[in-house]
């Protein structure tokens, strides 16, 4: 398994230099630590989801299965092979995707039959103003003080 990382830490490296972009720009690029980039590269770290999600957004000509697997060439069929990829700076905000997080009945709108039922949103007690009263200070030699 270690030497399949170190061939995609390899192919990474390649896409950084037909980018002509260093590790700290990347990670600009893709919107997550610097130090993460490195660690990929030296292979204390596998990418996460994160990782290859704003990657692929980031370079959408790039082909994440030549980058991940070393199948195909290094960018989709598509790309332009003059200028290359531009990068897009990573989006904060996830896509609204069809995917049901919660069952109907933990959403504060239920759909019935075609008909829509507000539930209403439970009450918040108002927070509830607090004062010190007392602080115990602790010291080395196992005594204590109560301050008030």
């Amino acid at each position: 398994m270690k030497t399949s990382v170190t061939k995609m830490n390899t192919r990474l490296e390649q896409f950084l230099a037909a980018e002509n972009i260093s590790q700290s720009q990347f990670a600009d690029n893709l919107g997550v630590a610097r130090a993460s980039i490195s660690h990929i590269l030296a292979g204390r770290n596998k990418p996460g989801y994160e990782f290859i999600t704003n990657l692929m957004k980031c370079y959408p000509a790039l082909n994440i299965e030549w980058l991940l697997a070393g199948k195909g060439k290094m960018y989709k069929e598509s790309a332009q092979v003059s200028g290359l990829s531009q990068p897009q700076r990573a989006i904060e905000a996830p896509e609204e995707e069809d995917v049901t997080l919660f069952d109907q009945a933990d959403s504060p709108t239920q759909v019935i039959e075609n008909q829509v039922i507000e539930q209403s949103a439970p009450e918040f007690e108002q927070p509830v103003k607090k004062t010190i009263s007392s602080v115990i200070v602790f010291y080395s030699d196992g005594t204590f003080q109560e301050l008030r």
